[in-house]
């Protein structure tokens, strides 16, 4: 390879590989803007790289964009700006008329859904784990040199992220009931009762809050109870919406403007997830129905 082809050739291989790694990093992020964020650091690695010394470029390629999706995962805990996965700001707002559809909906049926069980359900090496291994057959082993772990680490964190997803898939239960669970919990947050949202809430139930200062997330049952509480004081009036498919409400202030946008998702009788934006540029940009009460 002469010295004036090799840049082609190099760019020509990566190109080759550019779908693929888009799409590991997009199922890992969970963002299109991420994704080709990190595809593109990918190729400026490679170009600094002594290709001579990459056996594998496949699996170099893999691991280095591994590695950098692992960073934006973990670093979104810390950076305010971060990008919390395109199902945050493509939210779909539909009044929920309170007609009964008559069958299950299951969790992978829904989008929004599914989104949130991968993207916010898993932590960032469980989430890096699944995708890699599950969806892309990466063997264990090159998953825990990304990782930092070895392989039998690696296969006890695919185990705990599939057990997470399967949990999670778990067929939800019909609407009305969901309605009823929901109304339990909006109930127990407005009298502060402590005990009944223990009692509707599941002990692993993850609250995710989109808020001007960056995602809060709180994990487990007394955790959210004592963070939901919070909520009912300047809360005026609600409506019944469905959120990317998941039943939820919107609520407003008295002066009538939006305080936030609440899905949820109910599993045997319990609340399992709860994904808030109360973030006023965020809600701003959401197409909201009128700010009347719920139906009786």
């Amino acid at each position: 390879m002469t010295d004036t082809s090799r840049p082609d050739l190099l760019a020509a291989a990566f190109e080759a590989e550019r779908d693929r790694l888009g799409a590991v990093a997009y199922r890992v992020l969970g963002s299109h803007a991420d994704a080709e964020d990190v595809v593109q650091e990918a190729w400026m690695r490679l170009a600094r790289q002594d290709t001579a010394a990459i056996a594998n470029l496949p699996g170099w390629l893999t691991t280095v964009v591994g590695r950098i999706s692992l960073d934006v995962l973990r670093s979104r805990r810390t950076r305010p700006e971060a990008t919390y996965g395109d199902g945050l700001s493509e939210l779909v707002i539909t009044v929920d008329d309170g007609d009964e559809p008559g069958e299950t909906v299951s969790v992978a049926d829904s989008v929004g859904l599914a989104l949130l069980v991968v993207l916010d359900v898993l932590g960032p090496s469980e989430r890096l784990t699944f995708v890699l291994h599950d969806l892309f057959a990466v063997p264990f082993a090159e998953i825990g040199q990304i990782l930092g772990k070895s392989a039998d680490a690696t296969k006890m964190i695919a185990s705990r992220a599939r057990r997470k997803v399967r949990a999670a898939e778990r067929p939800m239960i019909a609407r009305r009931e969901q309605r009823r669970v929901i109304k339990a919990f909006r109930e127990a947050v407005t009298d502060g009762d402590f005990e009944a949202l223990l009692r509707v809430l599941d002990p692993d139930v993850r609250l995710t809050v989109d808020t001007p200062g960056g995602e809060v997330v709180t994990l487990g049952a007394t955790a959210v109870a004592s963070g939901a509480r919070l909520f009912s004081g300047a809360v005026a009036r609600h409506r019944a919406v469905l959120v990317n498919g998941l039943p939820g409400y919107v609520s407003w202030r008295e002066d009538g403007t939006p305080l936030s946008i609440i899905s949820f998702a109910v599993t045997d009788d319990r609340i399992t997830a709860i994904a808030i934006v109360a973030n006023p540029p965020r809600l701003a940009s959401i197409p909201l129905p009128a700010p009347t009460p719920d139906p009786a």
